[in-house]
């Protein structure tokens, strides 16, 4: 099927169809949907990809994620496709699974598509790709990696604070005995809610036992870390986590283990995916915006939309702490 029998079937010529389609202001409301009644009945598909090189822009944007499991991520990613569809932009995707090597072959991957813009929302980044970012000259928002530039945009959680709420709330509660369960501790953005865990209960809780332990990002990573604390002598009152995923984990493992939440062990998430809400017991956990995440790395990422916002920037989001039924006064708290 071609643009030229379209523009038959409509009664109408090749320029006003191509006009059409590229959504031009110009043609007339009439004109449009008779054009698009002939693509209907056609079953017409343009090209995008020729239309892109010919216009010598894309209509294309990238998205790299992490862990595309994890709702958090793809929570971001829907709320991206849908303001890149209102725009008549497309988004691919790609998945790194926490992996540095797979990570510079996606960005790689990405600048030869020749995408519009790129969203990075990972934890495994490196200063050598940051740079190669900066140099390609493509408009980028970071995800809590990298800093600001000329066309890198980042926007940033308050993991700190986020992390300091949650062990002052225990703390009140005469929580004194903290887990603190995580995942590939050695990444930037994942250590940071670590130290912050260690550092508050060492500065305003230091009468406070506490273990940390990383496992992996997922339901049976944070099931496999409730296992092995439970399992090594030391009963924690609250077991704190990194993110949502990991707590409905180790809901489940307490739970099996015979412990009441939060009447035994009180759990706490992070993120706010709509699974915590649906948990048993719901869990008590930090909001992250994720729609608001999404919205503004389009803005970022695509200039002439309707908030379109100009690149360097850095945006940081504070966290909110969202109280539920998986947390309670500590049964065994200490003096």
């Amino acid at each position: 099927m071609s643009l030229t029998e379209v523009a038959k079937r409509a009664g109408v010529s090749t320029a006003t169809v191509s006009r059409v389609l590229n959504q031009a202001s110009v043609v007339r409301n009439s004109t449009r949907q008779r054009v698009m009644r002939a693509v209907s009945e056609l079953n017409y598909h343009p090209n995008l990809h020729a239309r892109s090189l010919a216009k010598g822009a894309s209509r294309t944007i990238g998205m790299i994620a992490s862990n595309l499991q994890n709702p958090f991520f793809f929570d971001i990613f829907r709320t991206l496709e849908a303001d890149a569809h209102a725009h008549g932009y497309e988004v691919v995707a790609a998945n790194t699974d926490y992996d540095a090597a797979h990570l510079v072959r996606s960005v790689r991957l990405m600048i030869g598509r020749r995408v519009a813009g790129l969203a990075v929302i990972v934890s495994e980044m490196n200063k050598d790709l940051i740079s190669e970012l900066a140099a390609s000259k493509l408009r980028v928002v970071f995800y809590d990696v990298g800093t600001p530039c000329r066309t890198i945009s980042n926007i940033r959680v308050n993991y700190r604070r986020g992390i300091e709420r949650v062990v002052e709330y225990l703390h009140s509660l005469n929580h004194r005995r903290l887990a603190f369960v995580g995942h590939h501790a050695a990444l930037g953005p994942l250590s940071e809610r670590e130290k912050a865990f260690i550092e508050t209960v060492s500065r305003y809780a230091p009468d406070t036992e506490w273990r940390t332990l990383a496992t992996h990002d997922a339901l049976e990573g944070g099931q496999q870390a409730a296992h092995e604390i439970l399992s090594s002598g030391f009963n924690p009152t609250a077991i704190i986590c990194v993110n949502d995923i990991m707590a409905v984990g180790v809901l489940r493992e307490v739970r099996e283990r015979g412990f009441r939440v939060p009447q035994d062990i009180s759990v706490t998430g992070f993120d706010n995916i709509k699974l915590s809400e649906f948990a048993y017991p719901s869990l008590t956990t930090l909001h992250i915006p994720r729609d608001r995440i999404g919205h503004l790395a389009f803005s970022m990422l695509v200039p002439e939309s309707a908030r379109g916002k100009a690149p360097g920037r850095e945006i940081v989001i504070e966290p909110e702490l969202v109280l539920r039924d998986s947390t309670g006064p500590a049964a065994r708290a200490t003096a």
